[in-house]
């Protein structure tokens, strides 16, 4: 089904709230907010601004229309303390949520304000569809859902045009739960050169394994929810070379030089058929991908912790001081 209405809705109904917000951020001048010196972005890179919410503080809100998507996706940015004073280029994390999630995700349920608060670097925390699952779907009913068009062509530069970053291999990030860990693994070896570092949180790392369970998984998901009927990879006849380029297990080379964290639950709930599946599938193409990356001599970070499909914080923390770790410091 088409869930563009139902996004429009809640589009409207945000307009109106961080609309309120602006004007208290601003200058009301002959009816226009003036916004302060924090609203600095423009449109760009294929993006138009059609709502924002630049307020001085740490969480800055922009939604954009777009070609690459048939309604207006929205994105929050996370900046660092004193951000606005402080003159320094910052390293970025690109965040990416789960499936059924939307770009408030890691604000609204992870804590992702207080698990960053004094750490030099700018998070961004895109809209990735119900089950966009990062791609460009091979069809879709309902409109574009180029989610990686969106993501890489235009979100990208438009950040590094907007705010101080270091527009580098060593100054960008990028890590999701679920869907989004995926998302993270995907982009990290497609996009080679644009991330150092890569981390997925219960996010599948082999497509085809299980006589390509989760590809089929991305395709049900995608035409249930996002697509209208339409798949990310094709159906009943996949797009192989989609299927190849997407998936981790068969892009091993890409992850050379890069610092990799990986997580997934060791005992997902058995009353929860959802939960039970995904993560046992999850943990099962983790081990799979780790032992790939162990005999390729690839270093990388992993954990295995008890419980089921959902964020770690602890770990979440954890991740987020090891990427500060490995990326370039601000200054």
């Amino acid at each position: 089904m088409d869930n563009a209405p139902t996004a429009r809705r809640s589009f409207n109904r945000r307009r109106l709230f961080t609309g309120i917000a602006g004007v208290a951020a601003g200058t009301l001048v002959g009816g226009l907010v003036i916004p302060n010196a924090a609203a600095a972005a423009q449109d760009g890179h294929g993006l138009r601004i059609v709502d924002r919410n630049e307020n001085a503080g740490r969480l800055q809100y922009y939604r954009f229309a777009t070609d690459a998507i048939g309604w207006d996706p929205a994105v929050n940015v996370l900046l660092p303390d004193g951000y606005h004073t402080s003159g320094k280029r910052y390293p970025v994390l690109y965040l990416l949520h789960g499936g059924a999630g939307d770009f408030r995700d890691f604000h609204l349920h992870h804590n992702i304000i207080g698990l960053t608060a004094g750490r030099e670097m700018i998070v961004v925390m895109p809209d990735g569809g119900t089950a966009g699952w990062y791609s460009n779907p091979v069809n879709t009913n309902v409109g574009p859902r180029d989610w990686e068009t969106f993501h890489m062509a235009q979100l990208l530069p438009w950040i590094e045009s907007n705010f101080r970053t270091f527009a580098e291999y060593d100054g960008r990030a990028v890590a999701g739960f679920s869907m989004g860990g995926f998302g993270a693994l995907k982009y990290a070896a497609k996009y080679y050169g644009h991330f150092c570092s890569v981390s997925s949180h219960s996010g599948p790392a082999s497509l085809r394994r299980d006589f390509g369970l989760v590809v089929h998984w991305a395709n049900v998901s995608s035409g249930a929810a996002e697509l209208g009927g339409g798949t990310v990879y094709g159906a009943p006849l996949w797009d192989e070379a989609r299927v190849s380029a997407d998936n981790p297990m068969e892009r091993l080379p890409s992850y050379h030089h890069k610092r990799i964290f990986l997580a997934a639950g060791t005992s997902p709930d058995p009353i929860n058929w959802f939960d039970t599946v995904n993560e046992t599938q999850v943990l099962a193409g983790q081990r799979e991908f780790r032992g790939a990356l162990h005999n390729a001599g690839i270093p990388h970070e992993f954990h295995e912790v008890p419980g089921g499909h959902f964020v770690r914080p602890e770990l979440l923390q954890a991740d987020i001081n090891g990427m500060i770790g490995r990326m370039k410091r601000a200054g």
